[in-house]
């Protein structure tokens, strides 16, 4: 291995943007629905869709700094560009390295819960031994684990087709209008808890950047690439989550583990199998996603020189972060292990909307100083101080809701 290895640039905008999407899907619809519907009971639409305006924001503001800084360990880069405080970047580095390590931790579990509802087997080595087996396709290689999340992602669409597909007369005949008020039997406080684990299921646009260097013509394709993949993956949470609400009741969804495999099963379908199958690829695709970013997060930082030069460490074959690669296994490892479901998505969604907060704090100093006009993208001043206002709001009242 050699610190003066470069990484491969092999990836374009199909790749990547299918690296987000599954990143995004394998994370959120398949797991969650079900919490998120345990407590936001008949307002389980109206919480994705808080969710959904919140990240879109933060989502424009990392279209801008994509195109103007395209490295790795991106958020801390940001941060460093605007404050010129190095504590701060590398504090929040490793608190996104945290949030993948909690949000991977939790989506072993759901892999779990799917695998049960076909063969039963022990929820932690089921868990373990996903990370163990996903983690050494990581190392192998960037340009093979992005044809593997590919194809994985392709699997994971086509089962929310699916879903759509045979609850269309459900979606059909929904009522909106009742969807989009608030339930009474859960208040604003169960709508803001509910959005709160709902924005977990969005969590992944932000990540592809931390590829930035391995990909081809990255000022362009990276903005466009976040875009793509958050409007894809916000059309298609809208439309699953209308159907599994007319067909389940929010009681059935939090209380199943497998949630999407059983709305699949009350629209028609004898065998939820074939879901059940589905929703396996798709955590498998969110966790093969997440060990590649926590560990360019970690090759980042100590490329920037923030912390051990041994973490910036590229096998000679493979071009990849080894050892990053190894500490963020052990720690995935550590948290499925130690920590439930529930507690696992809050934590991620603390940690990443707080990151969020300070990213768009970021922009909105950099647009202030003197830096050249990027020619990719750019938003108005506006989005990133309102994309701070909405992450500020969120962490507020969850922590008050907390206390």
């Amino acid at each position: 291995m050699s610190t003066k290895a470069k990484l491969k640039r092999a990836l374009g905008l199909p790749l990547i943007t299918l690296i987000g999407l599954g990143n995004i899907l394998g994370a959120g619809i398949y797991v969650l629905v079900g919490k998120v519907a345990g407590f936001a009971g008949a307002s389980t639409i109206l919480a994705f869709i808080l969710a959904m305006i919140t990240a879109t924001f933060t989502a424009f503001s990392y279209m801008e700094l994509a195109g103007r800084f395209p490295v790795s360990a991106s958020a801390s880069v940001y941060l460093y560009r605007a404050f010129k405080k190095k504590w701060l970047s590398v504090l929040v580095g490793l608190a996104l390295v945290l949030g993948g390590v909690a949000s991977v931790a939790a989506l072993s579990q759901g892999f779990a819960g799917y695998l049960n509802s076909v063969v039963r087997m022990p929820v932690p080595l089921a868990s373990v031994g996903l990370i163990v087996i996903l983690g050494l396709i990581a190392i192998k290689g960037i340009g093979d684990s992005a044809k593997f999340a590919a194809v994985f992602t392709l699997v994971e669409v086509l089962g929310l087709v699916l879903v759509i597909w045979f609850g269309r007369s459900a979606l059909a005949s929904a009522e909106i209008g009742k969807m989009l008020v608030i339930d009474p039997a859960v208040g604003i406080s169960g709508l803001v808890a509910g959005a709160f684990i709902a924005f977990y299921a969005f969590i992944g646009f932000e990540d592809i950047v931390n590829i930035a260097e391995e990909v081809k013509s990255p000022k362009k394709t990276m903005p466009w690439a976040i875009l793509i993949t958050l409007g894809m993956s916000a059309l298609l949470y809208i439309l699953v989550v209308i159907v599994a609400t007319s067909i389940a009741s929010p009681t059935e969804l939090a209380n199943s583990k497998a949630p999407l495999a059983m709305v699949f099963q009350k629209s028609g379908v004898s065998n939820s199998y074939i879901l059940s199958f589905i929703g396996m690829a798709a955590v498998i695709n969110g966790v093969i996603v997440q060990i590649i970013m926590g560990s360019r997060i970690l090759y980042g930082l100590a490329k920037q020189g923030w912390l051990h030069n041994s973490l910036a460490s590229v096998h000679k074959v493979h071009k990849t972060p080894v050892i990053a690669t190894i500490i963020v296994l052990s720690a995935m490892i550590a948290g499925t292990l130690l920590l439930s479901l529930v507690s696992l998505a809050q934590l991620t969604s603390l940690l990443i909307l707080s990151t969020f907060l300070l990213v768009n704090v970021a922009l909105v100093v950099i647009k202030q100083k003197s830096y050249k006009r990027p020619k990719s993208i750019t938003v108005p001043l506006i989005v990133p101080c309102f994309g701070a206002l909405l992450c500020l709001g969120m962490i507020i009242y969850q922590i008050y809701i907390w206390l």
